[in-house]
């Protein structure tokens, strides 16, 4: 069995909530791409988590995670928060997290870039999180990187490293105009922040080709959500991988398996952390409501979320990249005490009506057509079965439904792991 959980919209969804309490049901939960540019907030018995790089099934006894060599990796800032959640009483093992030979390694310079670049950039920046994801990213694909297999071979890594330097140089020191890198800086990040990680790195396809002839089940967890697809997202203010269900196999280093389930996860509300289009946000005192209502500040980063109402246009096109089969609907219970809700059912363009999500460089142009439903004026985070829903809560969910054209199966109505109703 192998399913993946996704983001519908620009991420933020609650996808790491939805892997904490769905991961009991699996036996492995793989990360299959990105770095630790995006975060997952995660609130069960025993604690409050916040996780970057590693999967959320770390926080589950018994599940195995794995890091796919479809992400990039900094490896100071794993050690970090492995360092952290170990004070918190999780247990991380080379034999409950396996790391991707593969998976490319983030280097300082590479936040360094990120940084120098959206300087530059000053007020015609990407709203990057500044930690070196398109510049690790863009160097795989020159073929300038280091993966995380090299670890194994300090010696013969430390041959490549001065070339590397020398070129990277050509950009920082000589156009950027900033401290060049030093080799002998690299090769100490290396021992002091890679050695560590030895034990946990293998070829990750074997183990998982292995965990599914078993048997087992394995759910591959997405990072941002369609919106920030390299491809199919709102580009050029997208992430730079592909977060699609359809790359998961290939990020988690099984392209030879095929996904037998997608589940996307959608948020009651819209809400988008960096710059970009976000046709149906909010501003002003209407905004700050609804932000401050569902805690949306953004968790790799503490910045505060645009938000706006349901946007279904932009919904139903990450369904449809997506490839969902069903969705799992958070946060429903920040709607609550609100005598009308707002929906946006389509945008205008040029005075004509769109229900297409159309190609990102007139999105800037189109306005939200908003439609207003009832509201449900009472609290439902105690709800744990449909039956306790309010009926304006119901009505809400099935004209969702009806709008996405796809089934809900789960309704999050607060934040801890049994706070959730299956439809």
């Amino acid at each position: 069995m192998l399913t993946s959980i996704v983001g519908i919209n620009w991420g933020d969804e609650g996808k790491g909530r939805m892997v904490d309490l769905l991961s009991k049901d699996y036996d492995v939960v793989c990360r299959y791409q990105g770095g630790n540019n995006a975060g997952h907030t995660v609130i069960n018995e025993r604690g409050k988590f916040v996780l970057n790089l590693l999967p959320s099934g770390i926080l589950r006894e018994g599940v195995v995670c794995v890091m796919g060599p479809g992400m990039v990796i900094d490896i100071k800032h794993l050690a970090g928060e492995m360092a952290r959640l170990r004070e918190q009483g999780i247990v991380i093992t080379p034999e409950n997290l396996k790391i991707s030979d593969r998976a490319v390694i983030t280097m300082p310079y590479h936040v360094q870039q990120d940084c120098l670049e959206e300087a530059r950039l000053a007020d015609k920046k990407f709203g990057s999180t500044r930690r070196g994801i398109a510049f690790v990213y863009a160097d795989k694909y020159m073929k300038k990187a280091f993966r995380m297999g090299e670890l194994l071979n300090l010696d013969r890594l430390a041959k490549r490293v001065p070339d590397i330097v020398e070129w990277k140089n050509l950009t920082i020191a000589n156009a950027y105009g900033a401290e060049p890198v030093k080799t002998e800086d690299m090769l100490a990040y290396f021992k002091e922040y890679g050695e560590p990680l030895r034990d946990y790195i293998c070829d990750t396809g074997l183990y998982l080709n292995a965990a599914q002839k078993a048997g087992k089940k394995i759910m591959l967890e997405a990072q941002l959500g369609a919106l920030r697809d390299l491809d199919y997202g709102i580009y050029p203010y997208t992430s730079s991988s592909n977060n699609i269900a359809a790359y998961g196999p290939i990020g988690a280093g099984v392209p030879n398996l095929k996904l037998d389930k997608t589940i996307g996860i959608m948020k009651a509300y819209s809400t988008c952390v960096g710059e970009g289009p976000f046709t149906a946000e909010y501003f002003g005192e209407k905004a700050e409501k609804l932000r401050k209502a569902g805690g949306e500040y953004g968790a790799a980063t503490g910045r505060p979320r645009r938000v706006g109402p349901f946007d279904a246009v932009a919904s139903r096109y990450g369904i449809r990249v997506q490839g969902a089969d069903e969705i799992a609907l958070t946060k429903l219970d920040i709607l609550s005490g609100h005598e009308e809700l707002e929906i946006c059912t389509a945008y205008e363009l040029d005075g004509k009506k769109l229900t297409e999500f159309p190609f990102t460089d007139v999105l800037d142009d189109c306005k939200p057509v908003f439609e207003t439903v009832k509201g449900w004026n009472c609290d439902i985070s105690a709800c744990r079965k449909k039956e306790d829903l309010p009926k304006e809560a119901l009505d809400y969910i099935r004209l969702l439904e009806t709008l996405c054209e796809c089934k809900i199966k789960y309704v999050s109505v607060g934040a801890e792991r049994d706070a959730y109703i299956e439809m």
